[in-house]
């Protein structure tokens, strides 16, 4: 039996824009194929054989393009956003997502290993399990370090500060299901958040190898030199 997946591609995406404004952001290409296709592809190779794609903005151009998924190789069907429901709010209204789904965004570029994913989140009996990624900003001034009476203590030259993130790919459990409320704009944060509160066991799986959200400028660009 293949594994469900929901693929979210229903964002205007804002920060790729003029381009999206005539292009939905999961068709946008890298290299020979829209960066949607390669996810597709990806989730395909892995087992994921019964998608649905959540979307919104230009939505008739995806489902054009993908149709009901013969060409993958996969089963495709369609979560249509009469308005914006955010990160998880979609889910509320698609079917048959089974005890243990992905869920995960439609502009990533990753090779990150979905069936090691999938066997943590199953190990760690996780109500969701959450793939991070390890990043770093750059501070571009001296940090100061000080005390109760501003006296500097210490000082860092233009330091780099390390931090993890999610990655925008999450095994779901059905009971994830139970916070999400129906017809409302529902972010991954608020999740989160309701799951921390109610003591949701909450999982966090590492991935150190290729991760690029194309959503960000600079992201798409090492995307494209990557497949030239």
């Amino acid at each position: 039996m293949s594994r469900r997946a929901v693929v979210l591609a229903g964002g205007q995406g804002q920060r790729l824009r003029p381009y999206t404004t005539v292009l939905p952001k999961p068709l946008m290409p890298v290299g020979d194929r829209p960066i949607l296709h390669r996810v597709l592809s990806s989730l395909g190779a892995a087992g994921f054989g019964d998608i649905t794609i959540s979307v919104g903005h230009l939505a008739e151009l995806i489902m054009v393009f993908f149709g009901k998924g013969e060409k993958l190789g996969i089963k495709i069907d369609y979560a249509i956003e009469d308005m914006p429901l955010g990160t998880i709010g979609p889910l509320a209204f698609i079917h048959n997502l089974g005890d243990d789904f992905l869920v995960m965004n439609g502009d990533l570029l990753t090779d990150i290993d979905f069936e090691a994913l999938w066997r943590a989140h199953h190990d760690s009996k996780a109500t969701l399990t959450i793939a991070t990624f390890d990043r770093e900003v750059k501070i571009d001034f001296g940090v100061l370090q000080r005390d109760a009476a501003e006296k500097v203590v210490g000082f860092v030259e233009k330091p780099r500060i390390p931090y993890t993130v999610s990655m925008g790919v999450y095994i779901l459990n059905k009971r994830c299901l139970d916070y999400v409320p129906r017809g409302e704009h529902f972010g991954f944060d608020q999740l989160v958040l309701a799951l921390l509160a109610a003591n949701e066991p909450i999982h966090s799986f590492r991935h150190t190898g290729r991760w690029l959200d194309l959503g960000r400028p600079e992201d798409y660009e090492a995307a494209n030199d990557l497949f030239s």
